[in-house]
């Protein structure tokens, strides 16, 4: 029974702060560790691209979970806008699409706080 109370007890702690208290007002399709962007570093060794998480996005914008909306560090909603884009064999109208989306985007910045999720299928190819 005490490991049972001690279980309960550490799992409400992990939610009650941190980052990972947000993961409930993620959108089912979205997880911590999806890949929003690439990140360039400069080291000794030169430049490099450090792939950016939706959790390290999340905790520069000092998100949390209110009232069962993800909002930023001043209340405006997060919204994530899942990127098009990555055609093997474009179609025709792939332009106009992309035309549409950044019209999209641009509207949606006007009322929240956008997260883009990139399209790619290999992390490599993010940005």
């Amino acid at each position: 029974m005490k490991s049972l109370f001690a279980i309960i007890m550490l799992c409400s702690l992990s939610l009650a702060g941190g980052s990972d208290s947000i993961w409930p007002c993620l959108p089912k399709d979205v997880t911590v560790d999806t890949l929003v962007s690439r990140q360039e570093l400069e080291s000794t060794k030169g430049k490099t691209q450090e792939p950016v998480t939706v959790r390290e996005a999340l905790r520069g914008l000092e998100a949390r979970c209110l009232k069962g909306t993800l909002v930023d560090r001043t209340g405006r909603e997060i919204y994530f806008f899942h990127l098009i884009g990555c055609w093997g064999n474009p179609p025709e109208d792939y332009q106009e699409r992309l035309t549409l989306q950044a019209q999209e985007i641009q509207r949606l910045k006007k009322t929240y706080t956008v997260l883009e999720i990139p399209c790619a299928l290999d992390p490599r190819q993010i940005y």
